[in-house]
C-alpha cells in the first residue's frame, strides 16, 4: 500500500511538471507572440508615419500647383502704354534697334530640340540654365547677389508688377546681364487663359510694360503652367501660333528642383533633384522660383552652382544661341 501511494505521488509529481512545462511553453509562445506584434506593430507605425510625411509633402506640392493654376499670385493692373518709336531699345542680347518694332525676331532656335538630340554623351560638356518664375519678390535681389557672387547668368521668366522696388529688380536683372522673359502679367490662369484676346491683352501689357522699365522688349515667354498645360479654356497651339507670329520664343523646363511648393522639400533635397537630372542632358533648363516664399531657392543657390560647376557644367543665360526646351514644338503648330 505504501508503495503504491508512493508511486502514485511520483506520478503526481510528473504530472505537475509536465503541466508547469507546457505552461512555461504556452506562455512562452504567448510572450513571443506579443513580442513580434509589438515590434510589427511599431514597424507599421514607423510605416505609416513616414508614408504620412510623403502624402504630406506630395499633398503641398498638389496644392501648391492648384494655387499657381488657379492664379493666386497677383500683380499691378495692366494696361501700360508702351514708349515713343522715336526711342532706342536695346534687345535682351544686347542688338540696339530703334523703335519698340524694330528689333529683329529670335530665329534658329525657336523649335525646341528633340529628347532624341538632347541626350547627354559621355565626356561632352553639358549646358544648365537656371531660370526663375513668378517674380520679382524680396527674394530676387538676394537671387541676383548670390549670382553675381558666382559670375553666372540666369533667366527670369517675371510677372508684371508696378512697385518701385520691383521697377528696380527688373533693370537690375537686365544691367547684370541676365535675361529678361515673361511669364504673363497677371499670372492668373483664369484670366489669361479664358480667350485668345484675353492672353494677348496681357502679353502686349507686359511686353510693353518691361520695355518702358528697362529698355528691353522681352522676346522670350514661359507659359504659366508650360505648353502642355490642360488648364487653358483655349487650345494652347492657338498661343502659341500668336508667340510665334510675335517672333517670340516660348521656353519650357525639363529639369525641377521642386521649389514650386513652398517648404515642400530641403535645400540638399532641390540640390539633387537638379543634379541627379542635368546629367542626363546636354540642354538642362531648370525650374526654380523667386516668389516671396522661395526662402529655401535663395538658400540652395549658392551651393547648387558649386555643385554644377564642380561637375563641369556650363551655367548660360538663355539667349538667341541656346537650345530651347520645349513640350509643344512651336514648328507643330500650323502658321
Amino acid at each position: 500500500m505504501q508503495e503504491i501511494d508512493s508511486e502514485s505521488l511520483k506520478n503526481q509529481r510528473e504530472r505537475r511538471k509536465r503541466v508547469l512545462r507546457i505552461r512555461n511553453a504556452i506562455m512562452f509562445v504567448v510572450a513571443g507572440w506579443i513580442l513580434i506584434s509589438m515590434i510589427l506593430i511599431i514597424c507599421l507605425f514607423a510605416q505609416t508615419i513616414s508614408l504620412n510625411n510623403r502624402l504630406n509633402r506630395l499633398s503641398k506640392e498638389l496644392r501648391e500647383f492648384k494655387q499657381t493654376t488657379a492664379g493666386e499670385v497677383t500683380a499691378g493692373e495692366t494696361g501700360t502704354e508702351a514708349p515713343a518709336s522715336s526711342e532706342t531699345v536695346q534687345d535682351t542680347q544686347g542688338a540696339e534697334a530703334s523703335g519698340p518694332g524694330a528689333w529683329e525676331p529670335v530665329t534658329p532656335p525657336a523649335v525646341g530640340i528633340s529628347d532624341e538630340e538632347n541626350q547627354a554623351v559621355t565626356g561632352e560638356t553639358c549646358r544648365v540654365h537656371l531660370t526663375f518664375d513668378d517674380g520679382p519678390s524680396e527674394n530676387t535681389a538676394a537671387i541676383l547677389d548670390t549670382l553675381n557672387q558666382y559670375g553666372v547668368k540666369a533667366t527670369f521668366f517675371v510677372t508684371g508688377r508696378e512697385d518701385e522696388e520691383s521697377k528696380a529688380l527688373y533693370q537690375r536683372i537686365v544691367e547684370e546681364g541676365h535675361t529678361l522673359g515673361m511669364h504673363s502679367y497677371s499670372n492668373k490662369y483664369s484670366l489669361l487663359y479664358q480667350s485668345e484676346e484675353a492672353f494677348e491683352e496681357d502679353f502686349h501689357a507686359l511686353q510693353d510694360y518691361l520695355y518702358e522699365v528697362t529698355g528691353v522688349k522681352s522676346r522670350y515667354y514661359r507659359f504659366p503652367g508650360g505648353s502642355s498645360n490642360q488648364i487653358s479654356n483655349v487650345p494652347m497651339a492657338n498661343f502659341i501660333h500668336f508667340l510665334n507670329t510675335q517672333g517670340v520664343v516660348y521656353c519650357d523646363w525639363n529639369v525641377s528642383a521642386g521649389d514650386a511648393a513652398a517648404n515642400a522639400y530641403t535645400a540638399e533635397e532641390m540640390i539633387a533633384n537638379v543634379t541627379e537630372d542635368v546629367v542626363k542632358y546636354k540642354t538642362s533648363v531648370v525650374l526654380l522660383h523667386d516668389a516671396s516664399d522661395k526662402q529655401t531657392t535663395v538658400e540652395m543657390l549658392g551651393p547648387l552652382i558649386e555643385a554644377l560647376q564642380g561637375m563641369n557644367m556650363q551655367i548660360l543665360a538663355i539667349d538667341e544661341n541656346a537650345s530651347v526646351i520645349q513640350y509643344v514644338k512651336a514648328d507643330s503648330v500650323e502658321q
